[in-house]
């Protein structure tokens, strides 16, 4: 699939609108390695996975990444566990601002997936889940609690939340999996800042759910890989900085060992937090696997000496989980409204695009527009002249361009401008 490193017009709508008030915001997805006390695993139990070494564990690695998402899988599927963490791991140390989403298990099993998240930054207003042949899939859209809320301007985003089924022969099971959370996503007809984490179980890039999501027919609702690492990861020493799992090479019976030779663990975005199209965007030099400096292949995660993070993180992560947890950060503007921030004239486009450009702007007085289109890389594409009256105008636009991203330039003979990022 086609990649930009750059979005020339993007970038240009940033530099020239100097007011706008940006934030970054971090999230870990995390797989907890069965945080219960019935994992249906008789070598997993209260003495190899003891539940009070495991929160102990978690605050020490919660505190040191200060997430404001976690994202995690493996939790039993009682509110006593999602309870547990929130209290024991999270609202801890003088911190009493997290809150969790809603906790489902209509697929069943003995675990779940949960996310918990700073309220002083982010209100949950939807609650999704998507019941599969193996585990709930479990989406949350927040909105951003921006300065500007009260006018109506915020930045909404969703996470979803997969654990995917394991094992080699599962391959079609696990692109099912993934097929039926892009049809959700679609069914929702609101495409935008998507992130899909989780534990995917899978062994390379190669794997037909893998290729479901960078490929999905409708290219509005794919995902990306923030660092496209696509290869094959399993056992491949090429990708030893970002493997996530084992962190043990050894076992008491409950952790899986073998060393960190996979890159189980992962972090999609959708084209818009690729691109940043919809004011946030995934950082991609931030994307990491904590405790992973490269050095891990087939070694565990305290061995060698580990000095990419303190050695009590080390410790913690070691004890915790047989998976490190990944770690991105994303840049969002406090303000989303692009005709807020760098407008001569009102106009407003409808959006997403399909085959006509509807246009609705308020002209002061007589003057002659230009309507341009761009390509995400600053290709121009086209142009369309109109001379309009004064007063409010209504305008429809021939627009055959395929499936994408697009930059709309208004200008007119005042020299006034308006910048409109669409998709088709």
């Amino acid at each position: 699939m086609k990649r930009h490193l750059l979005l020339f017009l993007f970038s240009l709508i940033t530099m020239s609108s100097g007011l706008v008030a940006q934030d970054t915001i971090r999230m870990m997805q995390y797989n907890l390695m069965y945080y219960t006390n019935s994992s249906g695993i008789s070598d997993c139990n209260s003495s190899t996975n003891n539940l009070d070494t495991k929160d102990a564990a978690l605050r020490t690695i919660f505190h040191y990444v200060k997430p404001t998402i976690l994202c995690v899988n493996e939790i039993g599927p009682s509110m006593t566990y999602v309870n547990r963490i929130l209290d024991n791991a999270i609202n801890t140390d003088g911190v009493d601002y997290y809150a969790h989403g809603l906790l489902t298990n209509y697929s069943g099993g003995n675990i779940a997936n949960m996310i918990y998240y700073d309220t002083r930054k982010l209100t949950l207003c939807n609650n999704y889940y998507i019941s599969t042949s193996y585990r709930d899939i479990n989406g949350y859209r927040f909105y951003y609690n921006s300065a500007e809320l009260e006018q109506g301007d915020t930045v909404f985003m969703t996470f979803w939340v997969a654990h995917l089924k394991a094992g080699s022969g599962y391959e079609e099971v696990r692109r099912t999996q993934v097929r039926q959370l892009l049809q959700k996503i679609e069914s929702l007809g609101s495409p935008g800042n998507h992130v899909f984490s989780g534990d995917f179980n899978m062994v390379g890039a190669e794997e037909p759910g893998y290729q479901e999501m960078i490929n999905y027919e409708n290219s509005l609702y794919c995902f990306y890989d923030p660092i496209q690492q696509e290869g094959h990861w399993n056992n491949n020493s090429q990708y030893a900085s970002c493997h996530t799992q084992s962190t043990h090479t050894s076992s008491d019976g409950c952790f899986v060992t073998g060393g960190l030779d996979d890159r189980f663990d992962l972090v999609m975005v959708s084209p818009y937090l690729y691109y940043g199209s919809l004011d946030m965007q995934v950082l991609s030099n931030t994307y990491h696997a904590v405790g992973q400096d490269g050095q891990r292949f087939n070694s565990s995660v305290t061995s060698p000496q580990n000095n990419s993070v303190p050695s009590n993180v080390a410790t913690a992560l070691y004890v915790m989980s047989d998976h490190l947890p990944v770690v991105v950060d994303f840049k969002l503007n406090a303000t989303t409204s692009i005709a807020d921030r760098d407008n001569s004239f009102l106009m407003s486009v409808v959006n997403p695009v399909r085959d006509q450009l509807q246009i609705s702007l308020q002209v002061e007085e007589e003057s002659a527009f230009t309507f341009e289109i761009y390509s995400v890389n600053g290709q121009f594409l086209g142009a369309f002249e109109r001379h309009l009256s004064s007063g409010k105008q209504e305008i429809t636009l021939p627009f055959d361009f395929p499936k994408g991203f697009y930059v709309l330039k208004a200008t007119n003979d005042k020299q006034q401008r308006y910048i409109q990022k669409i998709v088709r």
